[in-house]
């Protein structure tokens, strides 16, 4: 784990910290200790005006925005709790954050994500969240390719499969930026933003 440096115009993005997904069983961290560690993001994000993104992912109860594509592991049906696609309360409660809804794994694709951070001037992301190998990796594939530099905080984020994890973190994650703890990239912000 390496981080070099944050841009003046780094965003925070939290992937599907929501009730339904938090309270799920996750590895190598659990879901409150994920939203721990990103609320400690965020705060320091907002405190130097930076942005933080919270995304979530929800469907038409009729499930007509769901992925329709044929897979060998069909997810599970879509009757979800009332509830569940609400962002964790941790979170919640900041005017100034910028929300997106998502519908796939990546929170890039079919969203106003790109344009929302384009807008501001964000040439770099920092991505936590749950899952790691499902939304996080999908959502750094597709900052890489847009060109934003990838800044992973590996301990905000956590995986259903442990193994899958540790796939990410170790295999994919270096080659789509740069990795490291909650506490480097708070003190890469504070120097950045001294």
């Amino acid at each position: 784990m390496s981080l070099t440096t944050l841009d003046p115009r780094t965003a925070l993005v939290a992937i599907d910290l929501q009730n339904g997904i938090v309270a799920m069983p996750t590895q190598p961290s659990t879901g409150a200790e994920v939203v721990s560690r990103t609320a400690a993001l965020a705060d320091a994000f907002r405190s130097h005006g930076l942005p933080v993104v919270l995304v979530r992912v929800s469907f038409a109860p009729d499930g007509a925005d769901a992925v329709p594509g044929r897979t060998e592991r069909q997810p599970r049906g879509l009757a979800f709790p009332e509830g569940w696609d609400v962002v964790v309360d941790d979170l919640s409660g900041h005017p100034g954050d910028i929300r997106v809804t998502k519908h796939n794994w990546s929170a890039f694709h079919g969203t106003d994500l790109d344009v929302q951070l384009r807008r501001r001037g964000i040439t770099q992301i920092v991505l936590t969240g749950i899952a790691t190998s499902i939304g996080v990796e999908s959502t750094a594939r597709d900052a890489y390719a847009h060109g934003y530099h990838v800044t992973l905080a590996t301990d905000a984020m956590a995986d259903a499969d442990g193994e899958a994890h540790a796939n990410s973190v170790e295999r994919v994650f270096p080659r789509l930026g740069e990795t490291g703890t909650t506490a480097e990239v708070l003190e890469l912000l504070a120097k950045t933003h001294a």
